[in-house]
């Protein structure tokens, strides 16, 4: 990554690729009954300092599977890597280290496995013989454990992006437990289109009941488990689907919905970030939040049977658990509650995995910028915010040239606390790498593209300086108007200039809409080296008047996608 290059030593290397757990398992045959439990993470984001007092709970939770002969076998739903300077900083080596100390049985590949881009500095091909995926493959190949993909194609032959294993079994208390791993169909959508623009999408439901057969009649799993980056959204997790005020349009949910019955034995579910426990169309669905905050479990009663297949006798659900007390805590020092009786203290083995890449990023990390903020600088996926809107302010001072700047919501990953600012607080505000990209439009076409953000919800909600979005309801439709600061109306015929990142120029969170994309320049500019540029010439922040609620920058009726009818 960028700042691989300011740094005094080479990253650590990729862990050794150990045997496959089939291959370390034992396949005696199972006893007359056992617990099998499943634990699920998603969505870590390269966030490795939780790693080990997750595994002081899996010790725990493993040491109980052991006295009554059972097993535990710990999964990942997807985007591992992307997100902080000590997984980035190696394009996602350190997180290898610490799932292979884990101890992970499989894992799915999400979107954001696919930002890294080539092997190397570039998180997108800057040559003609660069590999899009190569940072993907490499640790691919390194893993210790099988990632899995089986609905992401190569547009060209419709065959499967031949990137790890559709599916695996694997052995656990004598019972064979088959795991499919599958991405949400808007993954292409979400990544960096230079890394993905010639691969399709499978749909979810055919992939998944496709795999399942031939887990079930060919691999002779007792258990099949989805490992799905696909989510939902909850706002309580007591697996009661209408009190738990889940939002019933969830990807993850419709793809239950469809199943049919006993395909699949249960989900484990990612991507939207969310915290999920319910049971939707007899399937046990679980998604444990991200950044390594929580775990969720399953636990699995099988029976061996005369015929040689296991019954499913129960299945026991145990929604989200945070790691800490308080969720907003360090995971480092934080307070945890008794598990299975016990006390839970952090893994030493799993620290010692880490350490190496922990003690390479810190003095990155610890950087001071010399700019103070006053208070809490908060983002907001969905809704205008004080980040969104000070980043646009940042990249248009920084290119005057421009007269609209734009940052997208799904960018947006971390507020920047209170206090001096340090390049790892503003890295994992903005952990991408995308390049400063700039394009010409008409005024009409800027229209159009506002337009299509507030229809469809795509993405996050986008921020901008320069103009003013209003959005009204007319007559059944919508009709936006864009003034400039100066007060001035956006004709339809003007000539705009908009600054931007590489990513939605080349399409992400379908930026363009319906306007046939313009040619734009893609600077040799990291965006994230632009903005801290542009803080270090400030000395303090005041987040309080960045976002004014009784004018906003970008209003509109309702909420995405706005509906006039």
């Amino acid at each position: 990554m960028s700042c691989s290059s300011s740094a005094s030593a080479p990253p650590p290397p990729l862990p050794t690729a150990g045997p496959s757990v089939l291959a370390t398992a034992k396949p005696d045959a199972p006893p007359l009954k056992r617990i099998v439990t499943i634990v699920g993470t998603n969505d870590l984001h390269g966030h490795i300092e939780s790693t080990p007092l997750l595994g002081g709970y899996l010790k725990v939770l493993r040491q109980a599977r052991e006295k009554d002969g059972g097993a535990v076998l710990l999964v990942d739903a997807g985007d591992m890597f992307q997100g902080t300077l000590e997984s980035n900083i190696g394009e996602g080596v350190a997180v290898l280290h610490a799932y292979k100390a884990l101890g992970y049985a499989a894992a799915t590949i999400g979107n954001h496995e696919f930002d890294y881009g080539p092997v190397g500095p570039a998180a997108t091909p800057d040559k003609p013989d660069d590999d899009p995926r190569g940072a993907l493959k490499a640790l691919v190949a390194g893993a210790s454990f099988p990632m899995l993909s089986a609905n992401i194609l190569v547009k060209a032959t419709g065959q499967r992006l031949d990137i790890g294993r559709p599916s695996v079994v694997v052995v656990a208390a004598g019972f064979r437990v088959g795991f499919i791993g599958v991405s949400s169909e808007d993954t292409l959508r979400t990544t960096a289109s230079g890394n993905v623009r010639d691969l399709d999408m499978a749909p979810l439901v055919e992939t998944i009941t496709r795999e399942a057969n031939h887990l079930r009649a060919d691999e002779h799993a007792d258990l099949v488990v989805v490992l799905a980056h696909a989510g939902g959204k909850c706002a309580r997790q007591t697996s009661d689907f209408a009190k738990d005020g889940c939002e019933p349009d969830g990807e993850i949910f419709h793809v239950a919905e469809q199943l049919a019955p006993k395909t699949v034995d249960a989900i484990v579910a990612g991507h939207t970030h969310q915290g999920v426990s319910e049971i939707v169309n007899g399937v046990p669905i679980i998604e444990s939040f991200s950044y390594g905050r929580a775990f969720g479990q399953i636990d699995f009663t099988l029976e061996a049977s005369a015929s040689g297949r296991a019954k499913l006798d129960d299945a026991r659900m145990v929604p989200p658990r945070d790691l800490c007390l308080d969720f907003d805590a360090s995971p480092v020092d934080c307070k945890t509650a008794s598990f299975h009786g016990e006390r839970v203290e952090p893994d030493a083995a799993v620290a010692a995995a880490i350490a190496d890449d922990v003690t390479f990023a810190k003095s990155k990390r610890d950087e001071r910028l010399g700019v103070v903020f006053d208070a809490v600088l908060h983002r907001d996926h969905a809704h205008e915010s004080e980040e969104g809107n000070l980043f646009a302010d940042l990249m248009k001072t920084a290119h005057p040239e421009a007269a609209v700047a734009l940052m997208n919501g799904g960018g947006l990953r971390k507020d920047i606390p209170s206090g001096e600012l340090t390049y790892g607080a503003l890295y994992e505000a903005f952990p991408f790498d995308n390049k400063v990209a700039i394009a010409t439009v008409t005024g009409a076409d800027l229209t159009s593209m506002f337009l299509s953000h507030l229809r469809e919800k795509k993405g996050g909600i986008l921020s901008v300086a320069g103009v003013r979005v209003t959005a009204k309801c007319d007559k059944g439709a919508l009709k936006v108007e864009l003034v400039y600061d100066n007060g001035r109306k956006v004709g339809d015929r003007d000539k705009v200039t908009i600054v931007a990142s590489d990513f939605m120029m080349t399409g992400g969170d379908g930026f363009w809409g319906s306007v046939k994309v313009p040619t734009f320049d893609v600077k040799d500019e990291l965006m994230r080296e632009t903005l801290g540029a542009e803080l270090r010439k400030r000395k303090t922040v005041n987040p309080a008047g960045l976002v004014d609620e009784k004018r906003p920058r970008i209003a509109f009726p309702g909420t995405r996608p706005v509906d006039c009818k």
